[in-house]
């Protein structure tokens, strides 16, 4: 896809207060407020235009939105998960409220976007499917793993669900006796044009059907990983593919809520900031890391820059970040490439991600029947109806990759339900195929993802022993490093942001740029 074509990416800036000078300072003194000079340029410029801003509190008191109110903001969003909450408030307002000690930090709350639009129009069957070998898996008894009771949350734009009318739409995400295996559909988007679970968007749509389709609508054709996999949908874009980041976090914080009623036992992400940062800073980054220590596998697509920088979450030690390659519409790796857009690079550990690649160009998936946005702007991609009432669309992108990931991540747990995620991390890349032309482990991780190879190991081992976790999960200047605990010693499903001493941490100034779902 061309950069004329990418959705218009939004800013989104995270501001870093720390040091403020406490009442005790002598006169005179200034209150030292860290801020990104975009947000001290918007404050100078027009200090009275409205923006929207995520606050982090530095305490468990609520003096940071009392302060918001008195100095006229509104606050529209509880973002615990992070210690914050959303808000909208006058910029010189922003300003003067970073500058308290009850505050940790100002961020603005700016719009991201979907991943994965098309952006070719090559003829491609379910090749995927079958380059990572999920169809050996499918019918192999006696289990026939085909992701059944395990459930994957698809936090995107929406669920492509059955429309009220008499047109037949999405029976790729049927099961038995024609029921929906979409067992819960909400939506964490702010908004007018954003409170239903529908997607209007299409992108989420096509995430699902990657990951769990079952091809119903084309007679077979198009089928997705785990085609008999639960799925949790968690809306956190609008109807023209625009997010905030306070909704991508209060997703994730849904998630963590609702995990044991659904058995949600994966997240797959496909978005992804649009500049670097570190992902101690990162609120996504920060997010997906309560996530995965609460038992929740968490799947980022790299990103489609095709560069060696990578953007948060994709640079989180933590999460498995997939990278894409192109399988040319055949089943064999002999002619597999890596994917010229797919983003690679090392994590700030000195790790090599992604951690390995799937198949990510040129995938069919299903597309809501709907006149959705990428329906409308994409239409050469479309593929048309088939007799069975299904529409179905070429698509193109790491975003695609990792729900390939993800559908894989179910067909494992179902096998292994007692794996934690950092044993699914390390028997993916202990079984990654390393055996094809396009392999470089400097772009291409751990190699090529190989359902029927990790399904099939046997190793228990862990990933991610001895890697720091994000500075907000810090106590004090104490680094928490994983490996340090175990998780068979640790209740980790108790881990909180309300659980840590957020007024004794110290922090650098740091730049949280526009969020993107790459194309």
């Amino acid at each position: 896809m061309s950069k004329q074509q990418r959705p218009v990416l939004l800013i989104v800036i995270l501001v870093l207060i720390v040091g403020l000078v406490g009442p005790a300072a002598l006169p005179g003194m200034v209150k030292a407020v860290h801020a990104h000079p975009l947000l001290q340029q918007l404050a100078t410029a027009n200090p009275d235009s409205v923006i929207a801003v995520i606050v982090q509190k530095a305490g468990a008191s609520d003096r940071a939105e009392q302060l918001t109110r008195a100095l006229g903001g509104v606050i529209t969003k509880d973002l615990h998960i992070i210690n914050a909450f959303a808000a909208e408030m006058r910029a010189g307002a922003a300003l003067e409220l970073a500058a308290s000690p009850a505050v940790r930090w100002v961020s603005l709350d700016a719009p991201v976007a979907p991943s994965g639009e098309p952006i070719d129009i090559i003829k491609l069957t379910s090749a995927y499917v079958k380059a990572v070998g999920a169809d050996q898996v499918w019918n192999e008894g006696p289990a026939y793993l085909q992701g059944q009771g395990v459930s994957v949350a698809v936090v995107d734009s929406g669920n492509c669900q059955n429309s009220s009318t008499n047109e037949k739409t999405c029976n790729d995400l049927l099961g038995p006796n024609n029921l929906t295996r979409v067992v819960a559909a909400v939506s964490k988007k702010s908004g007018h044009n954003g409170t239903s679970p529908l997607d209007l968007y299409g992108h989420g749509s096509l995430v699902e059907g990657v990951v769990g389709g079952t091809g119903i609508g084309s007679g077979g054709k198009y089928m997705g990983i785990a085609p008999n996999v639960n799925l949790v949908s968690v809306k956190i874009a609008d109807n023209l593919g625009q997010a905030l980041s306070s909704d991508v976090v209060s997703g994730l914080q849904w998630v963590l809520d609702n995990k044991s009623t659904y058995n949600i036992r994966v997240v797959n992400l496909s978005l992804n900031s649009s500049t670097p940062e570190s992902y101690h800073t990162n609120p996504i980054a920060a997010a997906c890391e309560i996530l995965w220590f609460n038992g929740i596998v968490v799947v980022v697509s790299a990103g489609n820059n095709g560069t060696a920088s990578l953007y948060p979450p994709a640079n989180d030690p933590f999460v498995i970040t997939v990278g894409a390659t192109n399988d040319k519409g055949t089943s064999g790796l002999a002619d597999d490439v890596l994917a010229s857009f797919s983003a690679y690079g090392m994590d700030e550990t000195g790790a090599i991600k992604p951690d390995l690649v799937a198949p990510g160009t040129n995938l069919i998936s299903i597309v809501p029947r709907t006149k959705n946005k990428i329906w409308k702007d994409h239409q050469s991609n479309y593929i048309g109806e088939s007799a069975q009432y299904e529409y179905y669309m070429r698509v193109s992108g790491t975003s695609f990759a990792a729900p390939v990931v993800s559908g894989t991540v179910a067909l494992l747990l179902q096998d292994e339900p007692n794996l934690n995620p950092d044993q699914v991390k390390y028997r993916l890349m202990a079984t990654g195929n390393k055996n094809w032309p396009g392999y470089n482990p400097a772009t291409a991780g751990a190699g090529y993802l190989d359902a029927y190879a990790a399904v099939h190991g046997t190793t228990t081992e862990s990933a991610n022993t001895g890697i720091t976790a994000s500075q907000l999960l810090w106590t004090g200047e104490n680094p928490v490093t994983w490996g340090s605990v175990a998780w068979n010693s640790v209740a980790w499903n108790s881990v909180a942001w309300n659980s840590v001493a957020w007024n004794s941490v110290a922090w650098n100034s740091v730049a949280w740029n526009s969020d993107y779902w790459e194309p």
